[in-house]
């Protein structure tokens, strides 16, 4: 069978790869109509009864514990839900690193950066159990906030869990079933389950059984026999554990005699003779070597410290040889030797230590022990990784002292184990008990290791020790698990190096070949399996092993006997260390083999770190070392480097985290009953969700896609933005839970002012109301949670492995323009909320990097006049009217202001001080502006502009204000009456706009409804900007400007639905918005709805532009046809393919008797039709012949190349892209060749 992952590729094998390169796949166009499959179709969809076990233990715990905070249906007893929480936990934390170490990483090999995210998320679900488990074993179980708090935490956890598997079903499981044949699909499920520690799979599986529906216990009976290799022994083994056998209570020495009577009795069968010889049973089962069972641990001690010889012995031979050639076997066998350490010393901390005294402990040299092989096995890949280039003697001088060192460490700890441990189990446990705890210990490990470690164990044994060794193992094991029990006997048989069967020796019998037998009568199989037949030789092996791995097309894996001849890579490791122990003999007793291809046996840490997580002793370390994990190199140190522009879209999550934490601790305070608290606390949710939908929604449209363009990053995001989906639904259920809370704290609230004499009934009803009051609001709690826990863990993994790709693939100039496209869908009034919301969360640093970063993505546009005029505010006169609009915006705070540049303010002398200067010193002043390289260019030329009108603009405004001081109270004002848009129905307004009110101008003074009535009737242009009063139509009350009118009589009068207060703009009939960007009022729904503001154009155009031309500032331009100022003009104005800009008006009437643009004579369409015309023109026409052969040389104004064409007076077609849009540059006289090649 051919490995299927390449070497160092990690993950587990038994997938064969499909030949010929994967093509990459869009997982968005998953189809979740693929999971209706049955199983028996596509063996992966197993795990969707396993989802629906976790998920409906999930619903359990989170009933049982919101039972628990309510003390509802006696529900006050914690040491049951402690167990139950221990026992989900060890059950999902396996079922995940299983995933982690067998799925994902064969759905990486065929479908890149999908699976990481989702072992990140496992990472994630770990700590959430960490936290829960704190809260479980803290000392305040009494307490009532203790209860609610538990509550949250469960439901945080069924929810995180529940999204997780929610994905999965939604983009893994349709990969896998696209990508993987039902052949490697079975063989993944099969590795998965081989993957998960014996004694687990013992309570998973009978769990699960009774967790599904009997139709679905028959399905996946059905779907697991065509998994589970055709192997009578592995399916008699997995079905035992599903049908949860129990263990009798009788001892382990008659469960045996009993099981071993009923057994045909057998010896070897001959190589060379084909009829069996039978023997009677006649072996004392209670005779042991050894009189004290446990001792065995010493047969363990004594083989990893020869093992750890050898390997101390090799690195020493490396060092004298030079020689690295062959580090990638010493790694394996380094590997194989680490993985056996760390689940031995697992073994002792759960069961061993435990059973002797459960203040011993050993968890600190264990931990000591994996960070020493951590170490080695980074310094062989730094050799392995430097090659040629590195200092040889260094690294060996280092790689020798790292593997004394660990030979020293274990020595020490071994023999401390057996001076302090040892002694008190011979003491106080009998032969039976210590037996049962070895048995134990070996099924802490998964199957496929055990698979290799007991070959390797029983080689390094004499023939007794081994006989010993299996004996206590069948004196210990339940009846149920004499298949298991058998096939453990078989492999151990396997590392024994003389022509005898220990199990034969062991037991008097051999199980395996006895169980054959029977079933062969049974079933009338002709082909008996047999227990001690001939196998291959150890030649003929190896010529079947190198053809296999010199077979470069994967196939996929076949179950038959032929996976006898397999051996997993760590026993080809653990053989080239020690090849006399693992010799193989001609006759031994033939099990069959898991057929799992271990081509990374430290992926099989990934069930340590299950097991040392779950470790009774609360200082035991987690192995979260990266030596043995299969993800990529992301890091969260890249997070730390320089600032980029993109790093201020993540500075989002700094305040988002504080909202979530305020939500999250806030909650609790919500069973007060406090009416204004629960108004503030909807309105910080409500502010939340509102900014949080921005910001998803910037990612899913701008920064993910961009992320996706990327080749190698394809599919990076799918899975952020099903997370986006799921979080705005979490905000849609604790909306939804509000209101309901909000409805009745009214009801409370009613029932406490009304009338105090209630019968008992409305008593009743009362109190029903606060109990239902009081399960919302602890609902709530939980709901507030889950979303915190949620986000957190959303946000997290963003930065953990989306934040550092943009830093590897994005040009600073890149990043520029994705920032932009995300401030250009962001609308004013999103802004005005989100930029204080965000700069709280920020230090004074952290405020001015990002408003840099802003003012250098909107470096061609207004903002920065925008965010100065709105952070200003308006003048002291309009203060009153616009306090109603300016309660709703949060002040963006003086941080942020002071960190804004005011280079504007450069230069900016009153009126006054102009009116006293004499001609040279204004001169001066102009000179001192033009001469400042500080000064924005257009805002230069505006300064100056308006210095050298100075004057003219100070003796108006003198003249204005002698004339309001002689006019009394606006009696005398001029407009002072109302006007109408319709005044049959006495609709106030103009032609132009329909409104409540009229503006007073600050130019003259005078009343008009719109600018345009103004300009109409004046000589000079009205400045809506400096407006500061109006006068309501209905009271004709002349009063500051602002969006109602402040009279009494008028009661609120609205004077538009619209109101700008920045543009001090009214409009009663369109749907308008206030683009900050173009610091104007256009007309449309908004940006980031139907428009975006494209910061380079520096324009508004319709979302369907987004891959439009740039030009830098294309709009401060004049219309070419009209010459009226496009960039304020209130006209719909049209996009040029070329970049340019002209009136929609204006584009109809010039495209009637043109067809290039009138700036850089560009076509301004699709002109094919109208070039296809001219071409059956041209060849109709005939030419005279003093014209036929000349040719003219022409420049294309559509491709802008040169060229050739034919004579003619009007037409010329260019010969590289068919245009006719072409002007002629020469004539030739003479009659030449016509080329269409560049001269």
């Amino acid at each position: 069978m051919a490995a299927p992952f390449a070497e160092g590729g990690g993950g587990g094998g038994g997938v064969a790869v499909m030949p010929g390169p994967v093509n990459p796949i869009d997982a968005s166009t998953q189809s979740k109509t693929c999971l209706k499959h049955s199983a028996l179709k596509s063996p992966i969809l197993i795990f969707l009864f396993f989802h629906k076990a976790i998920k409906s233990e999930l619903d359990g715990l989170h009933r049982a514990a919101v039972a628990f905070a309510t003390n509802l249906g006696g529900g006050g007893d914690i040491n049951k839900l402690l167990e139950r929480y221990h026992f989900f936990r060890a059950i999902y934390k396996h079922h995940c690193n299983a995933e982690d170490e067998v799925i994902f990483p064969a759905l990486d090999i065929r479908v890149k950066n999908i699976a990481r995210t989702y072992s990140l998320e496992h990472e994630g679900e770990s700590v959430l159990f960490d936290q829960l488990f704190e809260l479980l074993n803290s000392s305040m179980r009494n307490e009532e906030s203790y209860r609610r708090e538990l509550a949250s935490c469960t439901g945080a956890l069924q929810t995180s869990i529940s999204q997780h598997m929610s994905k999965e079903e939604e983009q893994v499981f349709p990969l896998l079933i696209e990508k993987f044949s039902f052949e490697e699909q079975a063989s993944l499920v099969w590795q998965f389950l081989c993957s998960i520690p014996v004694n687990m799979m013992a309570e998973f599986l009978p769990w699960l059984s009774s967790s599904i529906s009997s139709d679905e216990h028959q399905d996946m009976r059905k779907c697991l026999c065509k998994i589970i290799p055709k192997e009578k022994l592995l399916q008699q083994v997995i079905f035992a554990w599903m049908e949860g056998v129990k263990v009798s209570d009788k001892s382990c020495e008659d469960n045996l005699e009993h099981r071993c009577q009923r057994w045909f009795s057998c010896a070897c069968e001959s190589s060379r003779s084909s009829k069996r010889k039978y023997v009677e049973l006649s072996y004392d089962l209670t005779d042991s070597s050894m009189s004290c069972p446990i001792d065995e641990i010493m047969l363990w001690h004594n083989a990893i410290k020869r093992e750890l010889n050898d390997i101390a012995e090799a690195a020493r031979k490396i060092q004298l040889s030079g020689d690295f050639s062959d580090l990638s076997a010493f790694n394996k066998r380094l590997q194989f030797i680490a993985e056996v350490c760390i689940f031995h010393s697992i073994a002792e901390d759960k069961v061993i230590f435990p059973a002797v005294d459960v203040e011993l402990s050993f968890a600190q040299e264990h931990a000591e022990e994996e960070i020493q092989f951590d170490k080695l096995r980074c310094l062989i890949e730094s050799i392995q990784s430097a090659g040629a280039n590195s200092s040889t003697a260094e690294f060996y001088a280092k790689l020798c002292s790292q593997a004394d060192l660990i030979m020293a460490s274990i020595q020490k700890h071994f023999r401390n184990e057996e001076v302090q441990v040892l002694p008190l189990a011979r003491r106080h446990f009998s032969p039976k008990r210590q037996r049962e705890l070895l048995y134990q210990s070996l099924c802490v490990m998964p199957l496929k290791l055990i698979e290799c470690v007991l070959p390797w164990l029983v080689g390094s044994l004499s023939e007794e020790e081994a006989r010993s060794f299996l004996q206590n193992i069948y004196m210990a094991a339940p009846a149920s698990d004499s298949a298991l029990v058998t096939l453990f006997a078989g492999w151990a048989c396997k590392g024994h190096s003389r022509n005898v069967c220990l199990s034969s020796r062991a037991i008097g019998c051999c199980p395996a070949k006895t169980l054959a037998a029977s079933k062969e009568l049974k079933e009338d199989i002709k082909q008996p399996f047999c227990a001690c037949t001939c196998k291959s030789s150890a030649d003929e092996k190896l010529m079947l092993v190198q053809e296999d791995e010199a077979d470069d097309e994967r196939r996929p894996v076949k179950r038959g006997n032929s996976m006898l001849l397999e051996d997993c890579d760590a026993c080809s490791g653990a053989k080239s260390v020690n090849t006399p122990s693992l010799s193989r003999s001609n006759q031994s007793c033939c099990v069959p083999g898991l057929g799992v291809s271990s081509s990374n046996l430290g992926s099989s840490l990934a069930a340590a770190k299950s097991l040392r997580s779950l470790s009774f002793s609360p200082s035991a370390p987690s192995l979260n070392s990266s030596l043995f994990n299969w993800e990529t190199d992301l890091s969260s140190a890249d997070i730390g480097c320089a600032s980029r522009p993109i790093d201020n879209i993540f500075k989002f999550h700094k305040a988002i985290r504080k909202d979530l934490e305020y939500l999250d601790s806030e909650s609790g305070k919500l069973n007060d009953c406090n009416e204004t608290f629960l108004r503030q606390f909807t309105g910080r949710f409500r502010l939340l969700w509102g900014l949080y939908r921005a910001h998803s929604n910037a990612e899913d449209d701008i920064v993910f896609p961009a992320l996706e363009s990327k080749e190698t990053l394809s599919n990076v995001s799918h899975s952020y933005t099903l997370d986006h989906k799921q979080e705005e639904r979490l905000f849609e259920d604790i909306s939804s839970a509000l209101s309901e809370l909000t409805e009745l704290h009214e009801c409370l609230s009613t029932d406490l002012t009304g009338d105090l004499t209630r019968n008992s009934l409305e008593s009743c009803d009362q109190n029903e109301t606060v109990r239902k009051y009081n399960e919302k609001a602890t609902e709530l709690q939980g709901m507030c949670k889950s979303i915190r826990v949620t986000l957190d863990q959303h946000v997290f993994r963003e930065e953990l492995e989306l934040w550092p790709l943009f830093d590897r693939h994005f040009s600073v100039e890149e990043q520029d323009k994705i920032v932009g496209r995300i401030i250009g869908t962001t609308g004013a009034e999103v802004l005005q909320s989100m930029l204080p919301w965000v700069t709280s969360a920020l230090t004074q640093e952290e405020q001015n990097t990002m408003m840099d970063t802003w003012k250098q993505a909107t470096k061609n546009t207004m903002f920065s006049e925008w965010l100065n005029e709105w952070w200003e505010g308006p003048p002291a006169p309009a203060a009153a009217a616009h306090k109603a609009t300016s309660e709703s915006c949060i002040s963006l705070g003086s941080d942020v202001h002071e960190s804004l540049d005011h280079s504007d303010h450069t230069f900016k002398p009153g009126w006054n001080d102009i009116f006293r200067m004499n001609q040279n010193e204004l001169e001066s002043e102009i000179r001192k502006v033009s001469r400042d390289s500080t000064l924005d260019p257009r805002r230069k030329a505006y300064l100056i502009q308006n210095l050298m009108t100075s004057r003219w603009i100070a003796s108006q405004q003198k003249s204005l204000q002698a004339r309001d001081s002689e006019i009394s109270n606006g009696e005398d004002l001029f407009g002072c009456s109302p006007s109408f848009r319709d005044a049959e129905k006495q609709v106030f307004g103009c032609e132009h706009y329909k409104r409540n009110c009229k503006l007073r101008a600050a130019c003259c003074g005078k009343l008009f409804t719109c600018r345009f009535c103004h300009d109409k009737v004046s000589d000079h242009s009205m400045d809506r900007k400096a407006t500061t009063e109006m006068m309501c139509m209905r009271c004709l009350k002349v009063q500051p400007v602002g969006p109602v009118c402040t009279t009494p009589s008028c009661s609120g009068l609205s004077m538009a639905k619209y109101y700008c207060g920045i543009c001090k703009f009214f409009d009663d009939e369109r749907v308008v918005y206030h683009c900050p960007f173009c610091n104007l009022c256009r007309v449309g729904r908004g940006l980031g709805v139907d428009f975006f503001h494209c910061m380079t154009c520096n324009c508004c155009l319709a979302k369907k532009l987004v891959d439009h031309k740039c030009r830098e500032k294309g709009l401060e331009t004049n219309c070419p046809i009209c010459c009226d100022f496009l960039f304020t003009s209130s006209a719909t104005v049209r996009a040029l393919p070329c970049g340019h800009f002209m009136h929609s008006d204006c584009f109809q009437a010039y495209t009637c008797s043109h067809y290039i643009c009138p700036i850089c004579s560009k076509s301004l369409g699709d002109m094919a039709v109208y070039f296809g015309m001219l071409d059956a023109l041209l060849a109709s026409e005939q030419l005279p012949e003093e014209y036929r052969d000349r040719c003219q040389e022409i420049l294309c104004n559509d491709c802008d190349k040169k060229g050739s064409a034919p004579f003619h007076w009007l037409y010329h077609k260019c010969g590289f892209c068919g245009s006719y849009n072409t002007r002629v540059i020469k004539v030739e006289s003479t009659n030449t060749y016509c080329s269409t090649s560049n001269p």
